[in-house]
């Protein structure tokens, strides 16, 4: 146990030495006093000491296989014994070796694992944080940064759990709400009350990676490295680090497990988890996890991840409050599918004309079957594209001028596919120039400047994006007001991560005053309709490593041999399992997770028992770290290995399918590079494999003596080069009386409602001053059933696709009568309520305040743009700016009753909207 604590305290960075000597840094077997013992002596086994002398930890090392905890209550008597010897309490470590617990008690936590430990310099700023940490709560949050409610709302959660001695929290907030603002601002918080000393921001690509170390520098002066883009040097000084999580996955080990003090994880979801969970193992910080997944499709594994309860985050800001506060614009759907989309391309569904199209192209319809889901992937038709792109040139919404359409990004299935788009995109309008559709893609040379290029305001930039991949989560343009769906999608996350690319506001986007109020979405593969039929993702299993499947094999190969009594092959097969084991790198956080396990079949003769538990550790505790084996440069050399072991097992039990498996061996050996050397050498191997005897007459004996020999120089072969594969485009004229084109609900109630309440408020506006019904409603005056009637049939003659009674349907609960709802949409008339409030303020006292006097003015101009208030409303925001209590807190007692009583006459009681409306389509 000693040998593994002295390595880990070396890369930390501590001097320590090589025998049970003391150095100046750490000192060994350190005498103390004030012990529960006969002598009233005892020895620390490790002492870390600050450069001024004082013990800054004390380490105690418990056997390898004792329970750490029973060094949990002799390390903190040893740590009591130095801080009244030194006057600082030192910090605690307690180990076995393999594991390791931290316990900072002097800051009030519990203990907790590590996988490393401290280096000097994090051991010196967490003794310093006892005095440096102010109360977070009381520390501003910078509202230059993060201003809204709910942004500060979610900030102040995430530091009440934090300050509740938490050490992670999860934040589910809706694409486009400032999840990058949120963390600058809560970083900020941290650094300011002396919390955190660096931070670290995590994103999953590169494009992200740019976007957020831009937003650090605008809005904070902290020093900024950005991971595999900034200089080396600048890391030093830095108090933010932005790293993609493949970047810091390769050199998380270069720093001490105590380097970062906060850990922000930008889209945390189920792959984070799988891929890169031990960078949040590895680091002893504060965690925060960031994502725009609705709530509901948030996985276990994430919230575990993120310390919460299933579906239970820290914070929750979901798209539909941030639509019906105003904070994101709502999105219409028109599904647009065509035959082709719906049925795939099959002869039999084909018309006679399509036929003919076919034929004069040289192609054999009845060569043709191919599934919808084949559909741009298989095989390609031009015309079904071609529909797409006309679909969105003339029904998009367009820019300021009305002349072209807005900023766009196009959803493709794959590069193939987004090349065709663009090409088409150039023959049906070539008038637009070569920069207006462009295809972005990771795999694309300066993808970044493509990206900057769509981002720009330029008259004379990007308009359509083609995007494979890369435009799907997190790249921010405001300006995008339609959205694509042009490939089938099956993972929810990833759908509404791409939602997301359109609900941002964009002020005076259509000339001043004219803002972005909703986007379009293009469905034309019916994702909405399967996520409705489908609700809940699969779990996707991990695939199985090179190494986990040739380890099982063995497994499979040593069980079947002692099924066989063949002890021979179950001895060999047994020493390879062994070898297998003994290679797991134990510095891999997941291999050190299993360590018992581990070492417990490291034990040769352990493992030769291979009683049915041993099988079933081997197969579900140890393969699956097989992973974390480093074969670079030796798969080729593995998957030898494999193929020979499954001929192995063959022999064993069906020898009549070693022909099948033969084959393949066969290949290899024949396209062995013969003038090499390394692998002339190998030629009685080579010719002995290539003989009929050695297939007649194979052992298990002859096979391992093939694979030892040949599977060094197996990747020294002539690889056949396949042709580039041709894709199958056609160019069959659709059939347009298969097109079924809908106008589709969201199924989201408060979306669908922002929806067709702008297209309300745009019919009725232009009446204001004309119709005399809606002049009552604005006035606040009784109307009848036979004016509603008059005001409806209006309506829908200026707008047929309007029908004032649906907004009935959205408010099923409410008791409101219609011109009540309508008066929330329309207003009320700025005239009558400045004569209503005149009296009121009257009533209220002959002198107000000006306090008073503000919260009448928000009053007001609440009324005159809602139409109607809640008298729950007044104890809300925006009213608590005032004073946090509202009304109660602005206004005496019998002045609240007499406003109470007053604003009753505008109290519309909607009720809450439900999750599903009937309608299936607005028509």
């Amino acid at each position: 146990r000693k040998r593994i604590i002295d390595l880990d305290l070396r890369n930390a960075g501590w001097h320590v030495a090589l025998d049970d000597e003391s150095t100046e840094d750490v000192g060994k077997e350190v005498k103390v006093t004030d012990q529960p013992t006969t002598t009233g002596v005892g020895y620390v086994d490790y002492v870390l000491w600050d450069d001024d002398g004082k013990p800054l930890a004390v380490i105690e090392a418990k056997r390898t296989r004792e329970n750490i905890e029973k060094g949990r209550q002799q390390a903190t008597l040893y740590a009591n014994a130095l801080e009244k010897q030194y006057g600082q309490r030192p910090v605690i470590f307690y180990s076995n070796g393999w594991d390791i617990k931290i316990l900072d008690d002097a800051q009030g936590y519990n203990s907790r694992g590590l996988y490393g430990y401290y280096s000097k310099d994090s051991l010196q700023y967490l003794i310093k944080q006892r005095t440096l940490k102010k109360d977070l709560n009381k520390t501003p949050i910078d509202t230059a940064v993060a201003g809204r409610l709910y942004q500060m709302e979610t900030i102040t959660r995430v530091c009440e759990r934090f300050s509740d001695k938490h050490r992670k929290a999860l934040i589910v907030q809706a694409t486009g709400t400032g999840k990058t603002r949120v963390s600058i601002a809560l970083a900020k918080r941290l650094l300011d009350a002396g919390w955190a000393k660096r931070v670290l921001f995590l994103c999953d690509r590169k494009e992200l990676r740019k976007q957020a170390g831009n937003a650090f520098s605008e809005h904070t002066k902290e020093p900024v490295h950005i991971v595999g883009k900034s200089a080396k040097n600048t890391a030093a000084s830095a108090r933010v680090f932005i790293a993609t999580y493949p970047g810091m996955l390769r050199i998380m080990n270069t720093y001490d497990v105590g380097h970062f003090d906060l850990i922000v994880a930008d889209e945390s979801h189920r792959s984070i988890y799988n891929i890169y969970g031990d960078i949040f193992k590895y680091f002893d910080a504060l965690e925060v996890g960031l994502t725009a997944t609705p709530v509901e499709m948030v996985s276990r594994s994430t919230c575990d991840l993120f310390g919460c309860d299933y579906k239970m985050p820290t914070a929750n800001y979901p798209l539909e409050d941030a639509i019906e506060q105003g904070n994101l614009v709502p999105y219409k759907i028109v599904s647009y599918t065509t035959q082709f989309l719906r049925e795939g391309i099959k002869k039999d569904n084909l018309t006679d004309e399509q036929i003919a199209q076919l034929e004069e192209q040289g192609i054999d319809p009845n060569e043709l079957d191919f599934d919808a889901k084949q559909i741009d992937e298989a095989i390609k038709n031009k015309d079904t594209n071609r529909l797409i792109l006309r679909n969105l040139m003339e029904k998009g919404l367009r820019d300021k001028d009305g002349q072209l359409p807005g900023k766009t990004i196009i959803f493709a299935r794959n590069i193939a596919h987004a090349e065709l788009l663009a090409q088409l995109f150039s023959e049906l309008y070539p008038q637009h120039g070569a920069n207006f559709c462009r295809v972005i893609h990771s795999k694309y040379e300066r993808a970044e400047e493509l990206i900057d290029d769509f981002k720009s305001s330029d008259e004379n930039s990007m308009r359509i994006a083609v995007s494979v991949d890369m435009l799907d989560t997190g790249i921010d343009v405001p300006e995008c007001v339609n959205l694509v769906f042009a490939k089938p999608i099956k993972s929810k996350v990833k759908f509404w991560q791409m939602i997301g690319r359109g609900t941002r506001l964009c002020e005076n986007l259509y000339g001043p005053g004219k803002h972005k109020t909703h986007f379009l979405i293009f469905d034309h593969w019916a994702n909405f309709e399967y996520f409705d039929e489908n609700p809940e993702e699969e779990d996707v299993k991990q695939a199985k490593s090179l190494l986990q499947k040739l380890f099982e094999a063995r497994v499979t190969l040593a069980q079947t041999a002692l099924k066989k009594a063949n002890m021979d092959v179950f001895d060999q097969t047994i020493k390879l399992i062994h070898d297998d084991i003994c290679l797991l790198p134990m510095e891999s956080i997941s291999v050190r997770d299993n360590w018992q396990v581990v070492e417990t079949y490291k034990d040769l003769k352990r493992l030769n028992q291979f009683a049915p538990q041993t099988v079933s550790d081997l197969l579900e505790k140890i393969a699956p770290l097989m992973q974390w084996r480093n074969i670079m440069g030796q798969s080729e050399a593995y998957k030898f290995d494999s193929e020979l072991t499954t001929i192995q097992t063959l022999l064993l039990t069906d020898a009549s399918q070693i022909d099948l498996a033969k084959q393949s061996i066969m290949n290899k050996v024949e396209s062995l590079q013969m003038h090499l050397n390394e692998v002339r050498s190998k030629a009685p191997a080579i010719a002995d494999i290539q003989t009929e005897q050695y297939w007649q007459y194979l052992t298990h004996a002859a096979l391992e003596q093939s694979r030892i020999n040949l599977r060094s120089i197996i990747h020294l072969r002539n690889k056949s080069v396949k042709p580039p594969t041709s894709d199958f485009v056609l160019d069959i004229k659709e059939d347009t009386n298969q097109i079924k084109e809908a106008d589709r609900l969201t199924k989201i109630v408060s979306i669908d409602y922002q929806i067709y309440r702008q297209e309300v408020e745009k019919t009725l506006t232009p009446l204001f001053e004309t119709d005399s019904v809606l002049k009552k409603i604005r006035n606040g005056e009784p109307v009848t059933e036979a004016d509603l009637a008059q005001l409806s049939s209006l309506v829908h003659t200026q707008n047929p696709s309007v029908d004032l009674n649906t907004l009935k349907e959205f408010f099923p609960e409410s008791t409101a009568s219609l011109d009540k709802i309508l008066r929330t949409i329309v207003g009320m008339d700025k005239n009558a309520i400045e004569q209503s409030f005149t009296t009121f303020v009257q009533q209220i006292h002959t002198h107000v305040n000006a306090k008073q006097q503000r919260f009448i003015g928000m009053l007001k101009n609440h009324l005159i743009r809602h139409g109607a208030i809640e008298i729950a409303q007044l104890y809300d925001a925006p009213f608590t700016q005032i004073h946090d209590m509202g009304l109660d807190g602005v206004f005496s007692e019998q002045q609240a009753d007499v406003i109470e009583q007053f604003i009753k006459q505008f109290d519309v009681q909607l009720g809450d909207k439900n999750q599903t409306v009937d309608k299936e389509v607005i028509v």
